[in-house]
């Protein structure tokens, strides 16, 4: 509760330091909209499961990225504005701790579900990732600290140091293998995490497909928001949304250790999978007849839009039934069972006169479909 309270007075501390360095607030904030579920997520797992550090670790992108925002619009106003405030120095240093900071998210990845590494071999992987991390934050304090004490403090227009924008120095350089062992550690991560996956049954299993479904699309939104987000006009609009798919990975791995509903993840996975193919195949056959009718048989009227939007509003309904069913068939196998089951019984049902040989027909069909531990039929004279 107490970091709950500490994310609000940062968050809060926005909107002042923002219009006092002379910067939109709205601007500065847009990072709160996708921190603040992770924050969200992590408090409400410190309440229920104190000793979990997951919940801790959840909270880690909210605090990371408004000390730093914080401190680089203070540090703004005190050497870029010429205010003159006290603790210039202190700000500047808080800058740099805000990815060794953000870089403790992903051990969330590690110790899911309950905090726990998956075997003790795993115990060298977390302490070389902690000591990374804390690399990093040496290398980039000592850079800033040999910065300040020398007196020679140019910042940008974000806070930052501008020794930290030239493209030379031993720092610069190290960048690149920096970042190939964080990339290395994340993907021995989730490497874990699937096998993991493979070898799990029962609850275990869910827990994890919620947090490997969060995780795939939370990556796969980023990428394509990456991607767009240098275009303008509509591509921006499609790229902030796709950006929002961000927050799928704070849902996942709330919903995973909270184990609420987890039996549902099947038919998210089922739907969302079907619905991303019919959308594919819609939106290609759409652009193919517009191109087919505009460019190959030059009709240049708007007849030819028009009736490409009813022939794919057509194919909609039979076209996602028929992906569903292949969706289903592979990715939530016992609701397919199921279905085929009951709609096997609904048909022999039909031509059934024989009352025991109903009973007998529907515990059969009960049992196949649901798999329950007892099944009876009590029948009202």
């Amino acid at each position: 509760m107490v970091m709950g309270v500490v994310v609000a007075l940062l968050a809060v501390a926005l909107v002042p330091l923002a219009m006092a360095a002379r910067d939109n607030p709205l601007t500065s904030g847009e990072g709160v909209a996708f921190t603040a579920p992770f924050a969200a997520v992590g408090v409400l797992v410190a309440r229920r499961q104190p000793g979990n550090v997951i919940g801790w670790l959840m909270i880690s992108p909210a605090v990371s990225y408004l000390v730093g925002t914080d401190a680089g619009l203070y540090a703004v106003m005190d050497y870029r504005l010429g205010h003159g405030w006290p603790l210039g120095p202190v700000t500047l240093l808080l800058y740099q701790a805000w990815f060794p900071m953000l870089a403790l998210f992903p051990l969330v990845i590690l110790l899911f579900p309950d905090g726990r590494l998956p075997s003790p071999r795993w115990r060298w992987v977390l302490w070389s990732y902690i000591g990374l991390c804390c690399g990093v934050l040496v290398l980039v304090m000592a850079e800033a600290s040999s910065v300040i004490l020398a007196g020679h403090i140019q910042v940008d227009s974000n806070g930052q140091l501008t020794v930290f924008d030239r493209h030379s120095g031993w720092l610069t350089d190290a960048q690149a293998p920096i970042l190939a062992a964080f990339m290395s550690f994340w993907l021995s991560f989730m490497a874990c995490q699937a096998l993991g996956w493979r070898r799990s049954s029962g609850e275990r299993r869910q827990q994890l497909k919620w947090l490997l479904s969060g995780a795939a699309i939370c990556l796969s939104c980023l990428t394509i928001s990456v991607i767009l987000s240098p275009r303008s006009g509509i591509w921006q609009v499609v790229s902030t949304a796709f950006a929002a798919g961000v927050l799928a990975l704070p849902v996942g791995i709330g919903v995973g250790i909270l184990k609420y509903r987890l039996y549902e993840i099947d038919r998210i996975i089922s739907r969302t999978l079907a619905y991303a193919i019919v959308t594919g195949l819609l939106a290609g056959t759409y652009a193919g007849l517009v191109v087919l009718a505009t460019q190959v048989l030059a009709f240049k009227t708007p007849l030819v839009v028009a009736g490409a939007t009813l022939i794919v509003a057509a194919l909609f309904n039979p076209l996602r039934q028929r992906v569903q069913r292949v969706v289903d068939r592979r990715f939530n196998r016992a609701r397919y069972d199921a279905d085929r089951a009951i709609a096997a019984f609904a048909a022999r049902l039909q031509d059934r006169v024989d009352p025991n040989a109903v009973h007998a027909d529907l515990l059969a069909a009960v049992r196949q479909a649901l798999e329950p531990v007892h099944a009876s039929i009590w029948i009202k004279q």
